[in-house]
């Protein structure tokens, strides 16, 4: 018969709890065993001492006539010293696949010709100016100073004052005058 030591599942939903038994291959996940060996308990820390619980003892003689642990049990029978675990190691499975490595290639070569078009950019002396376009900009930028001092200036609202003065009620007397200057009010007859 061959007998395998492996994980039965136990405890509510979402609250998993194992017994670590020796069963017969052929029987179901949680159905009959040979005989219970531990215990895991998944919830609690992974430095807590009663996470797994196992006899060492009941543990190597299974081992040593013939059972197979599984995987998982195979890691706590290593942890307690009983019997040694051959680390597993696939290379191929964390290794890109070619559409992956085709795009990291592509991002590599459009980075290295960013790089190139920089420093070329960066060698490269800046181009001069034209001298008629430097003077035609200086005496823009002189026009512009100019027209916002005079604007600045309290000269400039004087005179629009004075006319002000000139003719105090000039919005009443145009609102009665016609069209030529002719009074809109029929001249009073008396």
């Amino acid at each position: 018969m061959a007998t395998s030591i492996r994980l039965s599942r136990g405890g509510s939903k979402k609250r998993p709890y194992y017994k670590i038994v020796v069963a017969d291959s052929r029987s179901p996940r949680d159905g009959a065993f040979i005989e219970r060996i531990g215990s895991f308990n998944p919830l609690l820390a992974k430095d807590d001492e009663k996470r797994v619980v196992l006899d060492t003892e009941r543990a190597k003689h299974w081992v040593s006539v013939g059972a197979q642990p599984t995987d998982r049990v195979a890691r706590f029978l290593d942890a307690a010293g009983v019997k040694e675990r051959a680390a597993r190691n696939n290379p191929k499975k964390g290794e890109p696949g070619q559409k992956a490595k085709d795009r990291a290639e592509d991002r590599a070569t459009k980075a290295a010709e960013a790089a190139e078009a920089a420093a070329a950019a960066a060698a490269a002396p800046a181009p001069e100016p034209e001298p008629e376009a430097v003077e035609a900009a200086e005496a823009e930028t002189v026009e512009v100073v100019a027209e916002a001092v005079e604007a600045a200036t309290p000269e400039a609202a004087e005179p629009a004052a004075e006319v002000n003065e000139a003719t105090p009620n000039s919005d009443a007397g145009d609102a009665a005058e016609g069209p030529e200057g002719e009074s809109a009010q029929a001249p009073a007859e008396g």
